[in-house]
């Protein structure tokens, strides 16, 4: 039997591919032990349990980015944390280790090298965290998202989707996403979002513009975030939503996309085949605009600035592209080659690869 050690957590992008590929593990092999490395205070903390699996604890401890008490503090602690996980290792024999960032990968590595465990990184954004940079110097294997990605021995893997993306079939869901929508399905929809809590810029834009849309003989599905308090103007063509449960009936029903570029949002777009316009978050590191890089090179999507992104921008560059049936099908053709659904298989493949001489 063989026990997987999966380490990472904190936001979506980091748990999301994480239980892909515990999925995907469990269902291969069933006597499989899979077991997660993450923190109390990361999502991981309610979804691991939530997906059935033990969840085991490392202290969250950030690098210092300055010289101040918590830098003083740093490498006590960082210790502990590597002990907790060389524990955990010996505790349940871990054959593997795999690390998917945050802040339980960078402890994991160090862990698993000092245990004679193999370990493979994988690096879901095109600008690499720190923790997956340092990995990546010993890690038995790497895999990236995306082409392009600085990481030494990085292999493109592309990301490990869910599998509700994977199995989409957006033909034969069309019309339930219709319903569930309140739109036509023989009509083309325009699908906006800029994640859970929104974004602002495309909001604003779209609640400017989104009559030149409907004029445009689209329909739009604007996805606002939780925290909006954008009005719905409550006509036949617009459906405004604050959050999504069914991404994948989104999905299914948008024949051009306007949206954030987060590593995981560009993978699924790409992997399915839509058209997209990505407006990156301009706060960061930059790593949006870089994650939308290889699609936009590619010639699946369109780039606009976040601070560019008006209702005149939308009127200037989105509209023609509503009435260009020619370059949107062309796109799609684009995305779905630079795409791919297979990202969890070439992961695992790669795993193998990396634990097979321990074996």
């Amino acid at each position: 039997m063989t026990t997987y050690l999966l380490a990472g957590g904190g936001t979506a992008g980091h748990v999301n591919p994480l239980l892909a590929v515990a999925d995907a593990l469990r269902l291969r092999d069933t006597d499989a032990s899979v077991l997660v490395l993450g923190t109390r205070e990361g999502l991981e903390a309610r979804l691991v349990p939530q997906r059935g699996y033990e969840l085991l604890i490392v202290d969250k401890v950030p690098f210092p980015r300055r010289p101040n008490g918590a830098a003083l503090k740093f490498p006590l602690r960082f210790r502990r944390a590597i002990a907790q996980v060389r524990a955990h290792i010996r505790a349940h024999d871990v054959d593997v280790v795999v690390g998917f960032g945050g802040y339980a990968s960078a402890p994991a590595y160090i862990a698993a090298r000092r245990e004679n465990v193999p370990f493979v990184v994988h690096e879901a954004n095109a600008r690499p965290g720190l923790a997956n940079v340092l990995g990546a110097r010993s890690a038995a294997a790497v895999g990236v998202a995306f082409e392009g990605t600085p990481l030494r021995g990085g292999t493109v893997v592309g990301m490990p989707l869910r599998r509700e993306i994977v199995e989409l079939d957006r033909e034969a869901l069309r019309r339930e996403a219709a319903a569930e929508f309140d739109l036509a399905p023989a009509r083309p929809v325009l699908l906006v979002f800029g994640g859970s809590l929104g974004a602002q810029q495309l909001n604003n834009a779209f609640a400017g513009s989104w009559r030149d849309v409907l004029d445009a003989g689209w329909q739009l599905l604007h996805v606002t975030g939780e925290r909006s308090d954008l009005p719905d103007p409550a006509v036949d063509g617009y459906t405004l939503r604050r959050y999504i449960d069914r991404m994948d009936l989104a999905f299914a029903i948008a024949d051009l996309i306007v949206s954030r570029a987060g590593s995981a949002t560009v993978s699924e777009i790409s992997a399915l085949g839509i058209p997209a316009v990505y407006v990156p978050y301009a706060v960061g590191n930059g790593e949006q605009r870089l994650n939308a890089a290889s699609a936009i090179e590619a010639g699946a999507a369109l780039l606009i600035e976040d601070a560019t992104l008006t209702p005149d921008r939308v009127r200037d560059e989105i509209i023609p592209l509503l009435h260009d049936a020619g370059r949107r099908s062309q796109m799609a053709q684009a995305a779905a080659r630079v795409g791919t659904r297979t990202g969890t298989e070439n992961l695992i493949a790669l795993i193998d690869r990396a634990f097979a001489p321990q074996a």
